[in-house]
């Protein structure tokens, strides 16, 4: 017997894209009482960017000479894995380690790796959301942490929260500085070094995007869904995105399988 558990984010024209990103648009074209060309069934035209509700980034999107999403074949985006949850050790601004996820999961090389922050309870569509929190002020990979993932080698690395990277690593900082203050005022607290000591810009902007995806190791982002049911359990899991041959990455459908439930 085989127990399937959804991680995708539900996806609405309300669902908020990465900042700065297209949206999600749906407009009918026809309806089935005949109105807008023809009658009979309802059709829709569907216009977005790739970086909506939950969707893996492909190796072009970072990378010019990488794969496009549907050269990547499903072999390895699909395998075992671990659901990993940090929920309890995280909090705004937080830093993530390897040691705090391998204290808490056996994690093997070649897996993939889903990581639960617990910021997926600020998703648009959840009773506590908040897109601000949700997409700026999540927590993110420690300096170490982009270099233990290809020690790993691992398959792709999934996260229920905007960016795979730290918020403060990419161009949200500039965005938000009054955030940005925030995050440098509890880096200093906690680490005792500002943000660009800690992470000198010319090496870590977006380093989980920029150093992995040439070596194809590329992330899924705004996972949910029923992530909570896998509290640090093994299992197998798939990502299912569409097979665009020009596609820097896709929305897709994210499914752990639970063999012998």
């Amino acid at each position: 017997m085989v127990r399937m558990y959804d991680l995708t984010q539900r996806l609405s024209v309300h669902t908020p894209p990465w900042p700065s990103y297209m949206p999600l648009q749906i407009q009918y074209f026809k309806r089935i009482a005949g109105a807008h060309m023809g009658q009979g069934a309802n059709g829709q035209i569907i216009k977005t960017s790739n970086h909506v509700g939950t969707h893996i980034d492909g190796e072009i999107h970072f990378h010019a000479c990488g794969r496009p999403i549907g050269d990547v074949p499903l072999e390895e985006l699909c395998g075992e894995g671990v659901v990993v949850d940090i929920s309890d050790a995280v909090e705004d601004y937080s830093l993530y380690s390897p040691q705090l996820l391998m204290d808490r999961a056996e994690i093997r090389q070649g897996d993939i790796l889903i990581i639960n922050t617990g910021y997926h309870r600020y998703a648009w569509d959840q009773p506590e959301s908040d897109e601000v929190r949700y997409m700026v002020k999540h927590p993110g990979p420690d300096p170490e942490f982009h270099k233990w993932a290809l020690e790993m080698k691992f398959k792709w690395i999934g996260v229920d929260c905007g960016s795979a990277d730290h918020p403060m690593n990419t161009i949200l900082r500039d965005w938000h500085p009054k955030l940005f203050q925030e995050a440098e005022a509890k880096l200093k607290k906690d680490h005792g070094k500002s943000w660009d000591e800690m992470y000198p810009p010319q090496e870590y902007y977006q380093v989980m995007h920029i150093k992995l995806f040439p070596a194809g190791l590329i992330h899924a982002e705004n996972l949910g869904g029923e992530i909570d049911a896998l509290k640090n359990k093994r299992t197998w899991i798939g990502c299912f995105p569409w097979k665009g041959i020009e596609m820097e990455s896709s929305i897709c459908r994210i499914v752990a399988f639970e063999f012998g439930a």
